[in-house]
């Protein structure tokens, strides 16, 4: 019998009010609550949208890779010397055969030396108090992603620039820990020169392939140099003497973006079918951050681990979650660890946990809160495996059954829709552009596995809605009510016009701004994510849009702001602009690499900040009480 994934009544309340909630999972028989519209029909791919004349074949990018593979292979460093293993898969490998849990710490500062500083820290201190952390994810700046010779010239945003061997071996040299670099790495064109560095540099599990479907750098539209650059870095990755993992973060690529948790599962074998199948290399996945429910969690990591046999990278912190206070968030993080711990404890598949700083929502940890987090999650590992005969995992087993069923499906039909168009689905190249131009919402309305429904989010029915879906919906419900009942009649007549763009790649922010604007009368115009200031602008003359409304996340709004309101003056118009998410910056002249509140610098631009979607309704509220419409009535 299929099983569909839906909260109780209880446990939406439980999950609004930032605490853990348990799901309980339901037949498909029962009715699934309707999520927001967002297409009618659609058709299949042309072959001539899908592809570019001008890229090389695939098995050319892959033999130029293989043929780096003489001059660049994996070196050593201080984690693989002191375990004596030639790579990471390996070390996973005997510590999942142990039964034993590793745990992954991120480091999140702008300077190199602060970078290489606390990683030292972190490891030794920990390591005085019996606890280990096996590995470090280093937050890499997305001006990596450009080729080499452009970094220079592009903006910063919050991360350290490694430009060479030299650079990645100070990291991977830090502390005997294997250093993880995922972001702006692979899946964007300076992907050739970043995977030399860091194989030399020794480090075995380099990423973000999940990137590659989604990202887009500021000012570069170019997929074909994108795609290629991929290709050949995959093909120097799979032409090494040891396992080095492609590593892909499944909430940074399609899998954040689907409406079906099934389709997100099936984006795993796609993405397996590409790097395995068909260049040879291993590919290894992380998921989290939009997985709340620990039953959910469970079920996923089950699924996960029936279908692939690689070592996972790491079980990503559901930093979502993190609505409260730091003391309040410690039950989020409580909550994520021991469902993964249980999961683990079940069938452990070599991912790492990881206990992300309860201050995360706020800024970039600092040093000594990384360390809090590891040692907590090092006292659930303890508390948790004692507690995993208490639950019955019946219901979850089931479920990850039926993920499994239905993401097959999806793979599969994907696969073949592709190949009726004509596209040679074993070309990695041409498979790879192809998937990147459809995007996800059309890639699910075509190839989903639930039945179809053009009523729905993405035109079909989720087998497992994706929880980002129903909290997007209740929040934005929640959030839309504020409009004052005696003003609703005329925000709602008022035609307004909203230009909606993000300044980076996180696209979830922006989807709820959206929604609370048609929720609210008032028409959402897309400008886009990772949008340029410019493109935002002249989005939103042509649109006529009464207001643009941006949401940010990478720590550079006070920067984009300013760009933004300078494109308005080259343009000559005067639009009203409000910006919320994490309103912060990282100082220039900054000494600990940490950002810094903003909004004060923002409110002087002339650009009003919003803390949260109520000064959006409020300043909605006043301008459509100006409008002639409101006047009349």
């Amino acid at each position: 019998m299929n099983t569909v994934f839906n909260p109780e009544p209880w446990a939406r309340h439980m999950r609004r009010k930032g605490m853990a909630d348990r799901p309980t999972f339901r037949t498909a028989t029962q009715p699934v609550p309707d999520i927001p519209p967002a297409m009618t029909t659609q058709l299949p791919p042309l072959l001539a949208d899908l592809v570019a004349e001008r890229m090389r074949p695939g098995a050319d990018l892959l033999a130029e890779g293989r043929a780096l593979a003489r001059d660049w292979t994996v070196g050593t460093n201080a984690f693989l010397r002191q375990n004596g293993v030639g790579c990471e898969a390996q070390y996973k490998t005997r510590c999942a055969a142990e039964g034993r849990m590793m745990q992954h710490a991120h480091i999140g500062f702008r300077s190199v030396e602060r970078t290489i500083e606390s990683i030292a820290e972190v490891h030794a201190t920990c390591a005085r108090q019996g606890v280990t952390v096996d590995r470090f994810g280093i937050t890499l700046d997305w001006s990596m992603g450009y080729p080499l010779d452009l970094r220079d010239k592009r903006p910063r945003g919050t991360g350290i620039v490694l430009n060479g061997p030299e650079d990645f071996a100070r990291i991977t040299n830090a502390a005997p820990a294997a250093a993880h670099f995922g972001d702006f790495m692979l899946g964007l064109p300076g992907a050739v020169e970043n995977t030399k560095g860091a194989i030399a540099a020794g480090a075995t599990a380099i990423g973000n392939l999940g990137q590659y479907f989604t990202f887009r750098l500021p000012y570069w539209d170019d997929d074909v140099a994108t795609t290629e650059a991929a290709v050949i870095a995959l093909g120097l990755i799979a032409a090494q003497p040891v396992d080095v993992l492609v590593h892909s973060n499944l909430d940074d690529g399609f899998a954040g973006m689907f409406a079906d948790m099934s389709s997100a599962l099936g984006m795993v074998l796609i993405e397996r079918y590409i790097v395995e199948d068909l260049i040879g290399g291993r590919m290894s996945h992380c998921f989290g951050h939009h997985y709340t429910a620990p039953a959910v969690r469970m079920a996923f990591h089950k699924a996960l681990g029936t279908l692939t046999d690689a070592p996972g990278t790491m079980l990503f912190g559901n930093t979502v979650a993190y609505k409260s206070t730091p003391a309040g968030n410690y039950a989020s993080l409580a909550s994520y660890l021991q469902a993964d711990i249980w999961a683990l404890r079940r069938h452990h598949t070599g991912h790492a946990i990881n206990p992300v700083p309860v201050t995360e929502n706020q800024r970039i940890p600092d040093t000594d809160e990384i360390i809090d987090a590891q040692i907590f999650a090092a006292r659930m590992v303890e508390h948790a495996s004692g507690s995993l005969d208490l639950v019955d995992c019946a219901k979850v087993d089931a479920a990850a059954d039926t993920l499994i069923e239905a993401g097959r499906r999806f793979s599969s039909s994907v696969l073949t829709g592709l190949a009726q168009t004509g596209l040679d689905i074993r070309d990695p190249a041409a498979l790879m552009l192809a998937l990147r131009r459809i995007g996800p919402k059309r890639l699910e309305a075509l190839y989903g596995a639930g039945r179809a429904d053009t009523a729905v989010w993405g035109g079909r029915r989720a087998v497992m809605q994706a929880e980002w879906v129903e909290e997007l919906e209740e929040n934005a419900v929640e959030w839309a009510a504020q409009t004052s009942p005696a003003l609703r009649p005329a925000v709602a007549g008022a035609g307004l016009r909203a230009c909606v763009a993000s300044s980076d790649v996180h696209e979830h922010g922006k989807n709820l701004i959206e929604r609370i604007l048609g929720l609210s009368g008032v028409e959402a115009l897309d400008a886009g994510a990772s949008a340029d200031p410019e493109t935002v602008v002249a989005s939103a003359v042509a649109g006529g849009a009464d207001f643009i409304a941006i949401s940010t996340y990478n720590g550079i709004a006070l920067r984009y702001a300013r760009e933004v309101q300078a494109a308005l003056e080259r343009a000559g118009v005067a639009i009203p602009v409000l910006i919320g998410g994490r309103l912060n910056q990282i100082p220039e002249d900054s000494n600990s690499g940490l950002p810094v509140d903003v909004r004060t610098e923002i409110t002087a631009l002339g650009v009003v900040t919003c803390e949260n979607p109520t000064t959006m309704i409020r300043f909605i509220e006043k301008l459509a009480e100006k409008t002639p419409e409101a006047a009349a009535s």
